[in-house]
């Protein structure tokens, strides 16, 4: 497994590490739902330096990744990121990611990590009709450092200069400078919190990570595994790959449709998202169980007639609700507020229902 240049910080502050994506990451620390806890209530520091980190530059840069994904990226002006979808001619999910304009002929990329090599073959393969446009991986090079919570900007502000960062508004970013190396801090995150996520070259990543420590120490900042950002994205509703979207799911019938810019020129699977969006047979919704039985992925989602009408994407026990909860691929027909749906777990029969999403407010 590879590891992260925070790997050695993780194991000395007793961190249980697990694979995941092919590196050794913590999944927690003091526990799932005290790290949870922690980022609702003040901050939470992530080490997510699995992802993948791209760099496409050129003079048909933009052109070429408005033809690669789903949104619109003629919509950015400089030191703006933007959600996004790449797709199969089919129409389903190569992965979600962020993209960052720094100028009109240089973007960067954050994908998943476990589908860094598979997304990097997927864009070069792709290069040849765009000359002069570079694709560079520099996930080996750069750690992904993700602070979080409502006390998060008051963190930073005491680590990076306030008059760089602490004014950014959601998907704004800015380019600064810590102990001399280049860092890119954006106003992006999965947990629902207020914060930013910090790209950092390797070698001052620990120095970065330790100073944000040291700042949040009378803000009660921890250390937050993957195991907490599980359970935040969760109850926020947000998408994970090979979950609520994969291959096969096209992002009109995954509530992604706000990420799928049909009007614009042509792009990689417009055509059958077009072809879904006039009739979408499918959605994904969210499910509060009344009763208590933890909804796992892969479950079978029965009407209140006990007919299957879906499967489950996640769930878990909601640290804030304190109830189990889950997002759920669903029939179109079933996905109202309220709407009640029925788990077989081990011969038993429990009670759901389905609500909006996102279960628990943003910040």
């Amino acid at each position: 497994m590879k590891t992260t240049a925070l790997s050695a910080w993780h194991t000395s502050a007793g961190a249980k590490m697990i694979d995941f994506g092919g590196y050794l990451m913590p999944v927690q620390y003091k526990g799932i739902i005290a790290e949870h806890t922690c980022v609702r209530s003040s901050a939470g520091l992530f080490d997510v330096s699995h992802m993948g980190n791209f760099t496409v530059t050129g003079d048909r840069a933009e052109q070429f990744l408005q033809y690669m994904t789903t949104n619109d990226v003629t919509r950015l002006s400089d030191g703006e990121a933007q959600y996004t979808l790449m797709l199969y001619p089919d129409g389903g999910i190569v992965d979600d990611l962020i993209i960052y304009r720094i100028s009109r002929d240089s973007w960067f990329m954050v994908v998943n990590a476990s589908n860094m090599e598979k997304d990097f073959n997927w864009l070069e393969e792709h290069l040849g009709a765009f000359d002069g446009v570079r694709l560079e991986n520099h996930t080996d090079e750069l750690s992904l450092i993700a602070l979080q919570g409502p006390r998060a900007f008051a963190v930073l502000e005491r680590v990076l200069p306030g008059e760089t960062c602490a004014g950014l508004k959601p998907f704004e970013f800015a380019r600064t400078t810590f102990n001399g190396e280049d860092v890119l801090v954006a106003a992006t995150g999965y947990t629902g919190e207020q914060g930013v996520e910090i790209s950092v070259p390797n070698p001052v990543a620990e120095a970065l990570w330790t100073a944000l420590m040291d700042a949040g120490a009378e803000e009660g900042i921890q250390p937050i595994g993957l195991g907490a950002r599980d359970t935040l994205r969760l109850e926020m509703g947000y998408p994970l790959y090979g979950h609520e979207i994969n291959r096969d799911t096209n992002p009109i019938e995954t509530r992604l449709k706000w990420v799928t810019r049909l009007e614009k020129e042509d792009f990689i699977g417009r055509a059958a998202c077009q072809q879904v969006y006039s009739s979408p047979q499918r959605t994904v919704a969210g499910v509060l169980m009344q009763e208590r039985a933890i909804p796992r992925q892969g479950f079978t989602v029965y009407n209140a007639d006990r007919e299957p009408v879906g499967s489950v994407c996640s769930g878990t026990m909601s640290p804030t609700l304190k109830k189990p909860i889950a997002t759920v691929d669903i029939r179109r027909d079933c996905m109202a507020p309220g709407t009640e749906v029925q788990l077989e777990v081990r011969g038993r029969w429990f009670r759901g229902e389905v609500v909006r999403l996102p279960f628990v407010a943003r910040s």
